[in-house]
């Protein structure tokens, strides 16, 4: 077992994650757990924390396409608690049981799901699967529009209201926007024919001619069914096609219908189904009763 060590970095030390992650995704749908863009999500908090892991043995053998200046050690793996679960994303050739071992360390009574990452002695979750879609560059026609600085305020009451009990504010838009992935963001707003806003859509570029990321996506309540939210994802995808994406990823709970179906209608397959790996006992029962 390659030893690894891990390290725990702050939003200012993000960008060299995000190289990782841009070298290690693929030009077609992701197959690990985390993007660029989840990162980039992530980053709308001001105190958030990614862990990096790398080769205890420091000695630089990494990809000479991931920047090393300021440590020699090699980027094993990336990963980030997100609520209950420990989302991780591993180099093609990570030694997966290495970094379950040190990972164990944050799996904590609380954390009962690890994504991207088999846990020894957890079980692969069947009850609640999650499809990866994909979307293959094409023409489109869309009346999604760029989200900037003016119509933030609009792009924050649409996630709010799609989103319940969602605690996003302007101050987190602003501060993603200013984080260090604040570069690889598109974001697209379609509004009513009376200027109301009615849907939004976050891309994420992963780089030239690798799989790009929409996370996260939302229609307004009073605005469903008219075909908005396809507009949004449609000009996410235009804006990340044009960007260089190769594809464009999104990743959906199998019981989620209306947001399968959307995906759908946009022009997204299915390409795989997903399961998380989760602790022993723990299901949709144990779930409700927290």
């Amino acid at each position: 077992m390659a030893p690894v060590l891990r390290r725990t970095l702050s939003p200012v030390e993000a960008p060299r994650v995000l190289r990782a992650l841009n070298v290690w995704t693929p030009a077609d749908a992701p197959a690990g757990s985390l993007h660029p863009g989840d990162v980039g999500w992530l980053l709308r908090h001001a105190d958030a924390t990614v862990h990096l892991w790398v080769d205890a043995r420091g000695d630089g053998r990494t990809d000479p396409r991931i920047d090393t200046r300021h440590d020699s050690a090699a980027p094993v793996a990336v990963g980030f608690l997100d609520g209950r679960v420990l989302r991780v994303t591993a180099a093609p050739d990570a030694d997966l049981g290495a970094v379950a071992a040190d990972a164990a360390e944050l799996l904590a009574p609380g954390i009962d799901r690890s994504d991207g990452l088999p846990v020894p002695g957890w079980q692969p979750d069947l009850e609640e699967p999650w499809l990866v879609l994909s979307w293959t560059p094409k023409p489109v026609t869309t009346r999604a529009e760029p989200v900037g600085a003016p119509d933030a305020a609009d792009r924050v009451l649409i996630h709010r209201s799609a989103f319940t009990g969602s605690k996003f504010a302007l101050k987190h838009w602003e501060t993603m926007r200013a984080s260090p992935a604040g570069h690889l963001v598109v974001e697209t707003l379609v509004r009513t024919p009376d200027g109301d806003p009615a849907a939004a859509a976050t891309g994420w570029f992963g780089g030239t001619g690798r799989c790009g990321l929409l996370e996260p996506v939302g229609t307004h309540p009073d605005h469903r069914g008219h075909g908005y939210g396809r507009d949004a994802v449609l000009g996410a995808c235009a804006a990340l096609a044009d960007r260089g994406a190769s594809a464009v990823a999104v990743l959906a709970p199998a019981e989620d219908e209306a947001a399968v179906t959307l995906y759908r209608s946009a022009g997204f397959t299915v390409v795989r189904e997903r399961h998380r790996w989760k602790r022993p006992g723990f299901g949709r029962q144990a779930e409700r009763s927290r």
